[in-house]
This record gives structure tokens, sequence and C-alpha cells, in this order.
């Protein structure tokens, strides 16, 4: 299976905050929020495997700046790093002024997609060259974030986590 570049996968979604979606300080709801990004994620996992895809895990979120009612949110997706059947899609949330159109970053998150047949059953999927500097980071975090991942969750030994072992060597 020939290796692909994460921006095969980028998926773009662009919306407008609706009052309906907004809390009692008119700033958007973190669910809305977070599913809009798991749509995105799913779509550039997809992309990425052309398989159905599940959401494995949201492994990292971070809200980092309200989204006020009638904000601009445009949510961009793509796979940072593919493994056998699973692969880590990284997210990045933007607002746009409505004046000047300068965008701010204000939310990012991490999610864990594993592509399945229609059985439901785990199919290997093609890896990720990357090709930015900011791809290849995010490549390269990836199996340290799984590799703690499995620690966290009984399924992996600390001795066996080599990545973070040698963060800390």
């Amino acid at each position: 299976m020939e290796a692909k570049s994460p921006k095969e996968s980028l998926t773009i979604l662009t919306d407008l905050v609706l009052p309906g979606e907004t809390n009692y300080l008119d700033n958007l709801f973190g669910g809305e929020l977070l599913a809009r990004m798991d749509r995105a994620c799913s779509i550039a996992a997809r992309r990425h495997s052309r398989r159905i895809v599940v959401t494995a895990s949201v492994n990292h979120v971070a809200f980092n700046k309200s989204v006020p009612v009638g904000s601009v949110v445009t949510v961009e997706a793509k796979v940072s790093r593919a493994f056998k059947s699973s692969m880590e899609v990284y997210v990045d949330v933007w607002i746009e002024d409505r004046q000047s159109r300068h965008r701010t970053k204000v939310n990012e998150g991490i999610y864990t997609f594993v592509a399945v047949d229609e059985t439901g059953k785990p199919v290997q999927i093609a890896q990720i060259e990357p090709e930015t500097d900011l791809e290849k980071e995010r490549f390269e975090g990836a199996l340290r974030r799984k590799q703690l991942s499995l620690v966290l969750a009984g399924r992996l030994t600390p001795n066996e986590a080599t990545e973070l072992k040698a963060l800390f060597q």
C-alpha cells in the first residue's frame, strides 16, 4: 500500500455560530464545537483510508478561546499519522474577524479513528509521509501520544513505551 500525504485527507468545514448553539454568555457550546470537530476528523480519516471509520478516542481538546455568536468558525482536520488500522487526526479551529478577516486559532484537538470493513473488523490502511515542518512535528508526536494512551489504558507497560522513555533519558 502506497503512503499518502497528510494534505490528501485535509478537510475544511466552515460554518456560522447561531444563537441556538450558544450558552448564556452567547458563546458556542463546547459540545457543539466537539461535534463539528468530530465530523471534520471523521471525513479526514475516511479520505485517508477510503474505508468506514469509527471514532476510537478523543485524545486531547483545548478550548483556548470562546467562540461568540455570529462568528465564522473554520474547522481544519487532517491525518497526522497512520498506524496499522488506526490513525491520528489533528484538528485546528479558527474564527474569523468580520471586518479584517484575520483568523484566530481558538481550539485544537487530537482524535483517533479506526478504519473498518462492513462487518466492523479493523482493516489495514496506508501510511503517512509528512511534508511540512508542522506535519513532521505532529507525525513524530503521534507515536508518543499513542504509547501514552496505551500505557494509561493498561495495554502497554511503561517499559515497552520506548518513545516515551526516550523523552526522560
